[in-house]
């Protein structure tokens, strides 16, 4: 059996597309800590965590803005869907407007996910996408559906107002639609958009800004601001220690 650290994350069927981006897994089987960085991404993480024997925990993490140091003590094996942001309303059936930065705990038997669930990253899948499939509503409101999906298509990088022309929502009830349910600006949720977009070209060398920076000054700063490093460093990604940037180079 592999003693190192290990994570994989894999594309959920084509029908959940609109509320899921990924669904994955790590696994610290050593006996040492690992040490990495969590960086922000956009997405909304569901956890099922269990460190050693211990029975499976439910963490529900809203949107991060900065780069933060967390430890996976030895023994932690984990789950994870990460959502997009529309889920939260329409699966999630909450609002993580209170969350930003930070996470709550969930009731354990959260889903009805059995201990059976979790034998494997496949099986786990299966089970998982069932229940979010089970969740779909046979309606969703077409202005966010469009406005998220416009959002994510163009990295954060379409402005407000062609936004509104194209979802047929004032800027004012946009903005106060992400303030309410996520926390979080428009704008602000662009910026880590592009900042993620970005993190697929350094994956690949690219060290120069390829999306709409002002200059490379600009981007060197919005790359540390999330990320806590210039991108040169980020792109070594020392020790696997940026998680996303391995996944990204995975791909």
């Amino acid at each position: 059996m592999n003693s190192e650290f290990y994570c994989k994350f894999i594309k959920p069927d084509s029908s959940l597309d609109s509320f899921v981006e990924n669904i994955g897994m790590f696994h610290n089987p050593s006996d040492e800590d690992k040490e990495v960085v969590v960086m922000p991404d956009g997405r909304v993480d569901l956890f099922f965590i269990r460190n050693g024997e211990e029975p499976f925990s439910v963490f529900l993490i809203g949107l991060e803005t900065a780069p933060e140091q967390r430890t996976i003590p030895p023994g932690t094996l984990a789950f994870v869907v990460s959502f997009r942001p529309i889920a939260v309303e329409y699966i999630l059936q909450t609002s993580i407007a209170d969350l930003l930065n930070t996470g709550q705990n969930l009731d354990p038997h959260f889903w009805n996910m059995h201990p059976d669930d979790f034998q494997n990253l496949e099986q786990f899948s299966r089970k998982i996408s069932q229940k979010i499939t089970d969740r779909i509503p046979e309606k969703t409101d077409e202005r966010k559906r469009k406005l998220l999906e416009l959002i994510y298509s163009s990295n954060g990088e379409m402005p407000v107002k062609e936004l509104s022309e194209k979802t047929g929502w004032s800027s004012r009830q946009i903005n106060r639609y992400f303030s309410q349910q996520f926390g979080i600006s428009l704008k602000a949720y662009c910026t880590i958009l592009r900042f993620r977009a970005s993190l697929e070209h350094i994956a690949e060398g690219k060290l120069f800004p390829e999306l709409n920076f002002t200059d490379q000054n600009h981007f060197i700063k919005e790359i540390k601001k999330f990320s806590g490093v210039i991108p040169k460093e980020l792109s070594k990604n020392k020790n696997d220690r940026f998680i996303l940037l391995s996944v990204m180079k995975q791909k």
